[in-house]
């Protein structure tokens, strides 16, 4: 996946060293100050030190949800246990998204360390990095990269001297769209049906084995060891006042498409712009935020500011950075159906409203893009879409409603072209009109 060129002002936190000709070479890495959070860390911070500058620094989950970091850190650190786990997620579960990917090829190291001084500062003697089974390259530099970092001391026995001990895993996993959500990953790592569970208890009081254990998107390790170098108040001052930093998104037009790492808070309508303009003719009619359980937002909220707060309330969330930019050619009751569609189908099956409250989403969905809908089909809808949401277990049946439901608010008059005309503005769906049978 190619790299947007982006502003020169925009810092690089992630992707600092991913010019670098070997991304495998330690003493390279080293010299570009990999390595230096992690004795930082050791030599001058100490655990409790660590945990209150990723906390100061401000530095949210990166996963989707946005948990602040050195709460879930604490809250690890200070629950009774014979033994902790820090779990670095570089599954990427949305379907042809690369911003973890890139992130694991170009710094293999940045995850790496993040990793460490995650378990450093929660006490665990035991540190995972999950990713697909199927990206060979990639583990092939994960695991390059600890043993050279092992090699060094930088994880194995008595790391740096600091009497703790971290034996650090790269551990392939295999499954579907579910992996993404953190206690399903949990169940996959111990070779456990992968299925949801019931939040509260957090991992982060008890995970892996029952243990407390620190779940964190790669991305959010990743960015650790900049802000031990660089200090807590440097990394706030970096995006928004409630979210600071950097996060990877993956942009796509029909023009073009590519990775960028952006300050958090920039606007859609910038973000849109590092992939090109549209082809002459055409205008954007909708942004899909979030991958295939995202909203979708229209142009008028172009100045929505990349973050966790604005886009949830515009009906969207960060998900895994991903930024799909639609012309006047997309129908979007018909690409909101094939979305709900996806995620009814890579749902686990655990809860009744999930398993079947989605598929009858998709069945509705159907209708109406077909032209056949039921004169109740848009109060079915938004009932079922209210109780799915209302009693969901898991995030993904939670967001699986995003798509429907933002195409509702935003797209009524695509929709009623639809539901009431059997007619599709873009020329994509077919509907049919069907006129009830005349009974004599």
């Amino acid at each position: 996946m190619d790299r947007l060129t982006t502003p020169a002002a925009w810092p690089s936190i992630l992707l600092g060293r991913a010019n670098a000709p070997d991304p495998t070479d330690l003493d390279a890495a080293t010299r570009d100050g990999a390595f230096e959070g992690l004795r930082l860390a050791v030599r001058d911070l100490g655990p409790t030190g660590v945990i209150a500058t990723v906390a100061a620094s401000g530095l949210r989950g990166r996963g989707g949800a946005g948990f602040p970091t050195g709460e879930k850190w604490r809250t690890a650190a200070s629950t009774e246990a014979p033994r902790r786990y820090v779990v670095a997620n570089g599954y990427e579960a949305d379907p042809a998204t690369f911003t973890d990917r890139t992130l694991l090829e170009l710094d293999p190291f940045s995850v790496v360390e993040g990793t460490l001084i995650a378990a450093y500062a929660v006490g665990a003697s035991e540190a995972f990095i999950a990713v697909r089974a199927g990206e060979g390259e990639i583990i092939r530099r994960l695991e390059a990269a600890v043993a050279d970092a092992e090699e060094a001391g930088f994880a194995g026995p008595d790391v740096l001297g600091s009497g703790h001990d971290i034996e650090l895993r790269i551990r392939p996993v295999q499954g579907a769209y579910m992996l993404g959500e953190e206690t399903v990953l949990l169940k996959a790592l111990e070779g456990r049906r992968g299925q949801p569970e019931q939040r509260p208890p957090y991992p982060a009081a008890r995970g892996l084995f029952g243990m407390p254990t620190v779940v964190q998107n790669v991305q959010t390790l990743a960015a650790v060891p900049w802000i031990i170098r660089n200090g807590a108040a440097t990394y706030a001052a970096i995006g928004g006042p409630d979210s600071p930093g950097t996060v990877l998104v993956q942009v796509r037009t029909p023009v073009g498409e590519g990775i960028a790492e952006i300050p958090l808070g920039t606007t859609l309508r910038e973000l849109v712009a590092l992939a090109g303009s549209l082809p002459r003719g055409r205008k954007l009619k909708a942004i899909l935020i979030g991958g295939p359980s995202g909203g979708l937002l229209p142009t008028d909220l172009l100045d929505t500011p990349f973050d966790y707060g604005p886009l949830r309330d515009a009906g969207a969330h960060l998900g895994s950075g991903s930024i799909v930019a639609a012309d006047d050619r997309t129908c979007v009751v018909d690409l909101a159906r094939l979305l709900t569609r996806y995620c009814s189908s890579e749902a686990c099956g655990k809860s009744i409203p999930c398993r079947i409250g989605t598929r009858r989403l998709v069945e509705i969905a159907d209708r109406i893009a077909d032209g056949r809908p039921r004169h109740n089909d848009l109060g079915i809808l938004v009932d079922l879409s209210s109780d799915i949401v209302g009693s969901a277990l898991c995030d993904h049946e939670r967001l699986t409603t995003l798509p429907l439901a933002t195409g509702m608010r935003y797209f009524r008059s695509e929709l009623d072209d639809h539901f009431l005309r059997s007619s599709c503005p873009a020329g994509v769906c077919h509907p049919i009109a069907v006129t009830a049978a005349t009974t004599h």
